[in-house]
């Protein structure tokens, strides 16, 4: 949504239709910031992909060190997608909120939510590991909770998929 297609009212942004919407340019890590400020792009809601679109995209934006933005993405794929999927993007999109949270210093909802996202795994399809994003999560919250200094979140990225050459279902 552009700029022109929110109105704000008092201090909260709305749609032509009324609801609320937050223009607000944000950080990498989705936190607002003060109108006026060169933010990061924002992910477009209500994208449908393929799985392998989706997983692309958010492993390209992990990568980069924006969990906030593949959350988005994984948000997509929960709401669009068959129901018996749900479960599983709902898992991934709070493994990447997790992460978010730890990047910004929330130790004890980033490690709740990492650990929480882990659930909706079971045995994935598309070639995602399960068993390695378990892991990954379950060790990254326990060093969250732990810790003193804020996660690099681009460090910290997870592997969606194994590394080619690995058995798995496709992601078509």
């Amino acid at each position: 949504m552009s700029e022109h297609d929110a109105q704000s009212t008092g201090d909260r942004d709305r749609d032509q239709e009324g609801r609320a919407r937050n223009a607000r340019p944000r950080d990498g890590l989705g936190r607002p910031l003060p109108y006026g400020t060169e933010g990061v792009e924002r992910q477009p809601e209500g994208v449908v992909r393929t799985p392998r679109q989706t997983l692309d995209e958010a492993q390209a934006l992990l990568d980069a060190g924006k969990p906030f933005h593949a959350h988005e993405v994984f948000e997509d794929a929960w709401k669009s997608g068959p129901e018996s999927e749900q479960a599983l993007w709902r898992g991934l999109a709070q493994l990447a909120v997790g992460l978010t949270h730890a990047a910004r210093g929330n130790r004890k909802g980033g490690a709740r939510l990492l650990r929480r996202g882990t659930l909706g795994l079971g045995d994935p399809p598309y070639g995602i590991d399960g068993p390695g994003l378990t892991s990954w999560a379950e060790e990254l919250a326990d060093r969250v909770e732990r810790l003193e200094a804020l996660v690099d979140a681009a460090r910290e990225a997870p592997v969606l998929r194994p590394r080619p050459g690995t058995e798995s279902r496709t992601a078509d």
